[in-house]
């Protein structure tokens, strides 16, 4: 059974950083894709970033250059590292999952079956 459990979340002042983790089990890297999204609750859910096996990352035009996303294979955990961060960024923040080729769907949310509960990120002005 797959399992995604994200965590460091937390309040910052803007222009500070976080970083989130999402611990993976029962689901093997290799040929699939990880996605960090977020969602505010009165919005859709957006897409942030995604990275595949081999490492080719993709990024919402809203977060390149101040977000970084990363896996860790051995230790079967997905990081997002958040800097400059603004107050739009305040959201719930979940990792997804899928196998196969996303495509232009790479960033879109129904593309991927496995979810973790969320983190929540607050940042203030």
């Amino acid at each position: 059974q797959v399992q995604l459990v994200e965590s460091g979340g937390g309040s910052v002042q803007a222009g500070g950083s976080l970083r989130l983790s999402c611990a993976v089990s029962g689901y093997t890297y290799m040929g699939n894709y990880m996605a960090w999204f977020r969602q505010d609750p009165e919005k859709e859910r957006e897409g942030v970033a995604t990275i595949n096996s081999v490492g080719s990352t993709r990024y919402a035009d809203s977060v390149k250059g101040r977000f970084t996303i990363s896996q860790d294979n051995a230790k079967n955990t997905l990081y997002l590292q958040m800097n400059s961060l603004k107050p739009e960024d305040t959201d719930m923040y979940y990792c997804a999952a899928n196998s196969g080729y996303c495509g232009t769907w790479c960033l879109l949310p129904g593309w991927y079956k496995y979810w973790g509960q969320g983190t929540q990120v607050t940042v203030s002005s």
